[in-house]
């Protein structure tokens, strides 16, 4: 049966988080163009003050939903800000969208130090330092502004386009034709690097197996884990256990399951780098880094095959946090599919453990002369607990994450993260029909390890850089090591 539990506290802006890209103590040789900075402080640019300079990059103010920056056409001087328009409604479909002022998407009235400069209207080319007034133009916004809006309605997922046409005013607001933009747009420019932290209370979580826990815990909120673990301080956690089907000549004594736990602390990393040749920015990054602690058993004999890998997603998790760039929201969409997998030959019986402690990060860089190119490292520790196997044969389990992280509803980096267990025997197992004896020789070892795979996408132009032909996969990360082994004799 499936639940769906929502924790509806917001503060931190994924899980990857990807969780997503840890390679036990492996890095890819792609080269990382950027090192998060704090993603504290104040924005140092003023509205008419000169470019190229530093933006703040931290989570949006609470409540997020208010938050909504305007831009003129590319030429013009008026440049990014906050301001009081609010998104009433969006139609993905026909790219309309209603523009109301004053009023958040919940349709209460925003304070005036909710807006850092006025909304712009046609006939309007506020200056940096004037205030809201109520002797607005007729229309909210005019042909040519770009905006950028944190989730709204019929925007789940945030808001960045451009006004291609003002239809008119209705009874909500002044309706408006949009066509997607680019954040470059926006920003300009100006340079922002930033890593900001994820809320763990802020994920949806879609339970896809009856026995799945969550927990969480966020700076100053401790909470006990299941079993009585304690959860570190802005994490978030989901243990998991399954039986999983033995083959049908196997001894009662095979019953197989599988088990275990997912933590992650995890964190947005962005930079933007400034205008570079047409257009495009210098530079950019997106991605996903934080902190990892797993561990999972096995025990028993599964029906599996080595050639089919039998998968159980056990967990999907989404979150929408929201980074305040200067006077720009972006909105970032973090996803994770959670999942446990099994191959087996059908004949070695197991009982093996295994934990996982460390750190990771995945993403995409962007420079001019060399495009996007794949981020991914990890530093990891394993521990075996307990590794035993009988019979000859073989078999790997995996607790592993698919993840995806994009931007404004569109998806711009996907991994799979795959750390796993082997075990395998060899030798000869002989038996006597007359005796019902059994004798085996022979040796047997278990391994722990990590896969990783995923690509960069097209959605990543998102940027203002130029439009990608093809996908880039992130490259395969392979990293295994001995946790165990022995002689089989009986």
């Amino acid at each position: 049966m499936r639940r769906r539990t929502r924790h509806r506290r917001a503060l931190l802006p994924a899980f990857a988080v990807t969780a997503l890209l840890l390679s036990a103590g492996c890095s890819s040789s792609a080269p990382h163009a950027e090192q998060p900075a704090s993603g504290h402080g104040q924005d140092v640019r003023a509205a008419d003050g000169p470019a190229d300079h530093q933006l703040t990059v931290a989570a949006a103010p609470t409540p997020a939903a208010t938050a909504t920056a305007t831009a003129g056409p590319a030429g013009s001087s008026r440049r990014a800000h906050k301001t009081k328009l609010s998104i009433s409604s969006y139609d993905s479909r026909t790219r309309r969208a209603v523009l109301s002022k004053g009023q958040s998407a919940s349709g209460t009235s925003q304070s005036p130090s909710a807006s850092a400069a006025p909304s712009v209207g046609p006939s309007a080319t506020p200056s940096a330092g004037s205030s809201p007034t109520a002797s607005a133009a007729p229309h909210e916004a005019a042909v040519g502004d770009v905006i950028a809006s944190a989730p709204a309605p019929g925007a789940p997922h945030g808001l960045l386009a451009k006004v291609t046409k003002v239809i008119g005013e209705t009874d909500r607001g002044t309706e408006v034709q949009t066509e997607p933009a680019a954040l470059n747009a926006l920003l300009g420019d100006d340079t922002a690097k930033g890593t900001v932290p994820v809320d763990p209370s802020s994920f949806t979580v879609d339970k896809l197996l009856p026995d799945v826990k969550v927990s969480w815990s966020k700076a100053g909120d401790v909470h006990l884990g299941p079993k009585g673990a304690t959860v570190p301080l802005g994490s978030l956690r989901l243990d998991v256990g399954t039986s999983v089907a033995t083959p049908k000549d196997a001894p009662v004594s095979a019953a197989a399951s599988l088990s275990g736990f997912v933590q992650v602390a995890p964190q947005v990393d962005f930079t933007y780098g400034g205008s570079g040749t047409d257009a495009s920015p210098g530079s950019a990054y997106l991605g996903v880094s934080g902190d990892w602690t797993s561990g999972w058993a096995f025990k028993g004999r599964a029906a599996a095959t080595t050639a089919t890998p039998l998968r159980i997603p056990f967990a999907k998790l989404h979150a929408d946090p929201v980074l305040q760039v200067g006077p720009v929201p972006v909105v970032v969409n973090l996803d994770l599919t959670c999942y446990l997998q099994i191959s087996a030959d059908g004949h070695v019986t197991v009982d093996v453990q295994q934990s996982l402690r460390g750190d990771f990060k995945a993403g995409g860089t962007f420079a001019p002369t060399k495009g996007w190119t794949p981020v991914s490292s990890a530093d990891m520790k394993s521990t075996p607990v307990h590794a035993s196997l009988a019979t000859a044969g073989s078999v790997k389990t995996a607790l592993g994450a698919e993840a995806s992280v994009g931007l404004y509803g569109t998806v711009g980096v996907t991994a799979d993260l795959a750390p796993y267990l082997r075990g395998e025997a060899s030798g000869t197992v002989t038996a006597d029909s007359g005796t019902g004896g059994v004798q085996a020789k022979g040796d047997w070892a278990a391994y722990g390890g990590v896969d990783l795979s995923g690509t960069l996408r097209l959605q990543l132009s998102i940027f203002g850089t130029p439009v990608l032909q093809r996908s880039i996969p992130l490259g395969s990360l392979h990293r295994e090591w001995k946790l165990a082994g022995g002689s089989l004799s009986s």
